[in-house]
């Protein structure tokens, strides 16, 4: 599509319901990566460490919570279903076998999650899972990221690429940008809710895990701006140029304050900047797509499901988001506090 085509395409206005079920699914991807974000981190840092004791203290630690945070999958996919099909359509098409990998993932951590107390002969094939169930979700997330920015073939709201268009060296750099990101949440939740050994375990790993997503994140730029310029990174980073210099700056900023504040022992503030940094990454993704849903072919516009049809589930979303909202801070009233002070 030539830059006119796209000036064109991007004139269309949407109606008020498309722009409010855009806004619900911005706002559930958030809540899920945030949220999934620090149980996935946690299942990743859980393979890293063969101490028993701490591995038993980070399952606690996500136990009340992992399976809730998962429901956020869940609004953002029926969303985007039933709001945006032709999104559904064409993100499926291009990501099958990511989806399919994600699905599996999920499945298999939350089986190992539940299986490694009830069977003390295989606990270790649990273990595993669980490890690499989490590994797995994190990558392809961070890889369908990097390959949506890199812009996805579509003809007639189809997608017309093959299986396979999501490998790249840019979505495999973003996939591990992510896993890292997620294990950097996932020390900031073990920090917060953990005192003695398994706490100063994570902050250990605060920095080297800051410097490592900062520099995977360093190292994709690299790549953007010297050997994958495609059509849709080139009109993003000519957007990131004039209008969002603010937001990298917030992000790296982020980082550089879990590196530097490890020793500050505060325990709430790693984890509250990786989630400004998170943030900040989305708020700078979002911006730079707009008013894209799939970069750089169909917009919100196009995309959206007729009115009718949006006015319909407008009165569903406005009933079953804000229950799922109040369940999900219930939750995390309820088990606030140090995992081994909860109840008493």
């Amino acid at each position: 599509m030539t830059q006119t085509g796209l000036e064109e395409t991007a004139m269309d206005d949407p109606s008020n319901l498309a722009l409010f079920w855009a806004a619900a699914i911005a706002v559930s991807i958030l809540i899920y990566v945030l949220l999934d974000g620090f149980d996935l981190g946690v299942g990743i840092l859980f393979g890293t460490t063969r101490d028993e004791a701490m591995r038993e203290r980070m399952v606690q630690s996500i136990a009340p919570f992992w399976d809730g945070n998962e429901t956020w999958l869940v609004v953002i996919g029926a969303s985007l279903f039933a709001a945006f099909p032709a999104v559904y359509t064409v993100f499926l098409g291009a990501f099958y076998l990511p989806v399919l990998l994600m699905l599996f993932g999920l499945i298999f951590r939350g089986v190992a999650f539940e299986f490694r107390y009830r069977s003390n002969r295989m606990r270790g094939v649990w273990d595993r899972g669980f490890f690499l169930g989490s590994l797995v979700v994190a990558f392809v997330q961070g890889a369908a990221v990097g390959a949506l920015m890199r812009g996805i073939p579509v003809r007639d709201n189809q997608y017309a690429g093959g299986g396979l268009d999501w490998l790249h060296p840019f979505p495999i750099l973003t996939g591990i940008g992510l896993v890292l990101g997620y294990m950097l949440l996932g020390a900031g939740w073990l920090i917060l809710k953990n005192d003695g050994a398994l706490r100063d375990w994570a902050y250990a790993r605060l920095k080297t895990l800051a410097l490592a997503t900062s520099a995977v994140l360093a190292l994709a730029f690299l790549i953007v701006v010297t050997v994958d310029i495609s059509v849709g990174l080139t009109l993003g980073a000519s957007r990131l140029d004039r209008w969002m210099l603010g937001l990298p700056a917030l992000c790296a900023a982020a980082l550089a304050g879990v590196a530097t504040g490890a020793h500050w022992r505060i325990d709430a503030l790693p984890f509250a900047l990786t989630a400004v940094f998170f943030v900040a990454a989305l708020l700078t993704l979002g911006l730079m797509m707009w008013p894209f849903m799939i970069p750089y072919s169909i917009t919100v516009a196009d995309a959206a499901a007729p009115q009718a049809s949006l006015s319909f589930f407008f009165w569903g979303g406005v009933v079953v988001l804000p229950v799922i909202g109040a369940y999900t801070i219930g939750v995390y009233w309820v088990f606030r506090g140090k995992s081994d002070r909860i109840g008493q």
